[in-house]
Parts: C-alpha cells; structure tokens; sequence
C-alpha cells in the first residue's frame, strides 16, 4: 500500500491513532517513538502478559485477543490510521488483513524511522540472503574511519527509530546510517530512498512467511527502490543483477558489481591481493584504484593459516562497494576494514587445542552459509558439527558440494533426519556421530566426540546449517555453549 500524502510528514502524526502490531525488538521500539512524538498509541497483541512485561509507556493503550481473527476485528473496531508492525508478523495475519481492508496503512518500523528522518541523512542499505551483519559492521567501521557518525542499525544493533529519533531530539547528529534490512523488514516499506543499496546474495529462506520463493525475491529486491546514487550486485549472484536491473531508481543511479575476480568497468573485485575499484573513479576505463588489501582482512581469518575464507572476501568488496558511493577515500576503506572486529559467532576462532582450531559460526543457520563456512576449510580438515530445527530445508546440495572438506561430521538437534538423509546419499564414507537429542550437554558432547575424531591441523567447525530453537535459546546461546565447551577442554587438557 503506497504512502498517503496526509502522512508524509511524521508531524503529521501527532494526535492520529497509530497500532504496533507484535513486541519485539523493532515494536517496543515504535511504540515508544510514537509514544514520544505525540501518536495516540495502540499496542496489538496476543497475549496480555507479553504486553505488561514490555513495560510500555503508560500512556500506550493495550489491545490483547488471543485469537487472530478476533485481533483483526478489535483492530479494525479501533480504526488506526497506520500500522506498524512488527517483523515476525507475518503479512498473511488476519488483524494485518483486516487493517488494510478497512484503510489503515501498513509500515514496518523502517518507514517509521525514514519517516521521522526527513530530511533524511545518508542511508547506505543492504539485504542478502547471509552476509548482512559482517557487511554492514564493515561498512559501519569504514565510515567511523571517515569521521561519520553513522552506526550500523535496522536488523542488528539499535532500531532505526530510536536511532534517528534521539538525533532529531538533540542527540549527536546523524551523518549517516549503515542499515541492514532483512526480507521481513523490506516487505512493508514504502518510501525508503537510500543514497546506496546492496543485495549481497539470495537462496530460498523464510518461504513460509513470504508466500514462496517468488514473495521472498520480491522483497529481498524492495532495497534497491529509490537508490540515488548506486545499487551494488553480487557479480556471482545474477538473480541479484536482475533485481537491479528490475528496481525503480533516481535518475542517475548506476549499477556496481563486485567479484573475486579481477574488476571489469562499473565493478570493484580482487587482483591477487588487492581489493580494487573501477567503479568510482573518472578513469575507470582503463584504470583501477586499490583500495584495500587482503592484509586488512587477516584477523578475519578462522585458522591460524591467515587465509581469508572467500566470502569474508566479498563482504569486504561489497561494504567497499556503498563506503565509495558514499564518498569515502581509500584509505577510510582499508582503515575501516583493519579496525573492523567482527561480530560474535560469524567463524569465530575460539581456541586451538591440541593442533586443532576450533571455530564457531554458529550464525549459519542455513545451508548456503554453511557452505560457505565449510569453503574456509582445506579439504579433507573438517570436523563439521551441524544440525538442529532444519524448517523444512533439505541439505543434498550443501553435502555434495562440500563433502570434499570433511573428516567427519557431528549431528546435533532434534530434527536431524535431512541432515542423515544428504550425508547418506553424498558423503556416505565420511565418519558420522549422532549427538543423542535427549542428551542434557549436548554441546559438551558434540566438542568431546568431534575432538576424538579430529586430528592436528584439522579445524572442528560449528557451522549448523540449522536454526537453534531446537535445543537453544538463540544462534547465540548456541555458539556461547560451544565456546563454553572448547575453553573448559582447553583447560582440563
């Protein structure tokens, strides 16, 4: 539903009726702005007690039916002039079905924030399939290099609501914005005009929520809208070019690509260890300028080799891609990147014990991060843990293309038939364990059994593929305990 030109304006709100709809992070964040900015606030939930434990503003007023049906009739009763909801509300649910149908808009607390923002300041955006996080905490740190004050916000860190909010309301200003944006939050945003937008890469996830693959392409592409001065592609990724190459965009804005090989015009890629631009210079016709080096990468590495897995590589080219179409010098780009320190449980090197590195990237809870994950691995080194809530994901293509890596495998998590189907059918002679699901620690007992099976110079890599929620509270909690596991085996050695 496009935006009323009434609401434009976030002024505009003061005194209208505004709903959240769901409280987690982004709705508790919205409710409290809107709160703040002046709206008639109304909280739409299921459950009264998730509502009283949010400790809302008292002014908010709460609307709890466990019935989803019956939510959207309350809703509808309430007559909201825009809705914001929450991303884990799917756009299938009845009180989001009822609100359009009686006229209310539907935001997501992204168009919330832009709305508040205006003027806005430069959001550089980016969405992909696995990669978001590092990417835009590199492009954080780059831009931090430059002297911006634009932390990375949206789906990691602070929501942008209260980020641009504080700023408006007497806060150290914003130069800037690096945002990372998932599908869900991408499906109700209307207005976002970015200065630059990435889509790092795309495989099937989160079908259910968007309707299929087709839905979830569709809102994964809703980055590039509007971009002003670049939308940057994954080279090796052509369904991203072709969301480019689909977007409605500013006049002007061009199309970037970045790649692991050597730059072609209108892209920045890698020659030997350069990481090197030709897509923002005057002379990118016959010339490219470094701007970084894989040396400013090496703390990245999970071994001990300094190798750089490929796509930490391509994190870095595209975090380059939007710091240059933002201005930046070269030097900000390779400062940005030296200084970045990566984020917990994204192949994090936690100890080597006995010749054997022992890596956590329990941030990869689908096949093609794991396989990436995987990639970083000499062939014939690793001693995989995986597995845990599969939702409905099949792992065939991830067993065969990465078999080659494997010493063993340690299975985990309560749904491990897809995993046991793909290894059975691809990977047949590498040595399996299977991690009872009943068992209390399991995470003690999966490091246990892979270090029986690794031997030195192998790495024993948490690279799930899978969702947590099986035996975990988060992919946090999950890498935590895998951390917890290797540090007390270090100790007792």
């Amino acid at each position: 539903m496009g935006a009323d030109p009434g609401l434009q304006d976030i002024d505009a709100l003061r005194g209208t009726r505004v709903a959240v709809l769901g409280l987690g992070t982004s709705g508790r964040a919205a409710a409290a702005v809107l709160q703040e900015i002046g709206a008639q606030v109304l909280v739409a939930v299921p459950d009264a007690e998730e509502a009283e434990r949010a400790d809302l503003p008292t002014a908010v007023e709460i609307l709890a039916e466990g019935d989803p049906a019956r939510l959207g009739e309350r809703l509808t009763e309430a007559g909201p002039a825009v809705v914001v909801t929450s991303p884990g509300v799917p756009p299938q649910h009845p009180a989001l079905l009822a609100a359009q149908h009686a006229g209310a808009e539907v935001w997501s607390e992204i168009e919330l924030a832009w709305r508040i923002d205006r003027p806005a300041t430069q959001w550089l955006t980016l969405t992909g399939t696995n990669g978001k996080t590092t990417t835009v905490g590199m492009l954080a740190s780059q831009l931090a290099a430059a002297g911006w004050h634009a932390p990375a916000v949206g789906n990691v860190g602070t929501p942008i609501s209260t980020a641009v909010l504080t700023a408006r309301a007497g806060g150290r200003p914003l130069d800037g914005l690096a945002v990372e944006l998932s599908s869900f939050q991408l499906h109700f945003t209307h207005s976002v005009a970015p200065l630059a937008s990435a889509c790092l890469n795309i495989t099937d996830d989160h079908l259910d929520w968007h309707g299929g693959a087709a839905g979830y392409w569709q809102d994964k592409a809703r980055v590039y809208s509007r971009s002003r001065v670049a939308c940057v592609y994954n080279v090796a990724d052509p369904a991203t070019m072709r969301m480019v190459e689909a977007a409605e965009v500013t006049e002007g804005a061009r199309a970037v690509g970045f790649t692991l090989q050597a730059p072609k015009v209108a892209e920045l890629g890698l020659v030997e260890t350069q990481l090197v631009d030709r897509a923002f210079i005057d002379n990118r016709q016959t010339h490219g300028q470094v701007v970084a080096d894989l040396a400013d990468l090496t703390h990245l590495a999970p071994g001990s080799d300094g190798a750089v897995p490929p796509h930490v590589v391509a994190n870095a080219l595209a975090a380059a891609a939007l710091a240059r179409a933002a201005g930046l010098a070269p030097e900000h780009v390779a400062y940005g990147l030296r200084t970045y320190e990566g984020g917990p449980h994204r192949i994090e090197h936690v100890a080597d014990v006995d010749g054997v590195a022992y890596v956590d990237d329990s941030k990869a809870t689908n096949a093609h991060a794991a396989s990436a994950s995987l990639a970083s691995v000499e062939p014939g080194r690793a001693v995989w843990i995986a597995g845990g809530l599969a939702k409905g994901a099949r792992f065939d293509d991830l067993v065969r293309e990465r078999a080659d890596r494997l010493r063993a495998v340690v299975i985990i998590g309560v749904d491990a038939e897809p995993l046991l189907d793909a290894l059975a059918r691809h990977a047949a002679q590498i040595p399996q364990v299977r991690i009872d699901p009943g068992e209390h620690e399991v995470m003690t007992a999966a490091v246990t059994a892979a270090a029986r099976l690794a031997q030195p110079g192998d790495v024993v890599l948490l690279a799930p593929a899978s969702a947590s929620m099986d035996q975990f509270d988060s992919y946090a909690h999950r890498g935590q305990a895998f951390a917890e596991a290797v540090r007390a085996r270090e100790t007792n050695r």
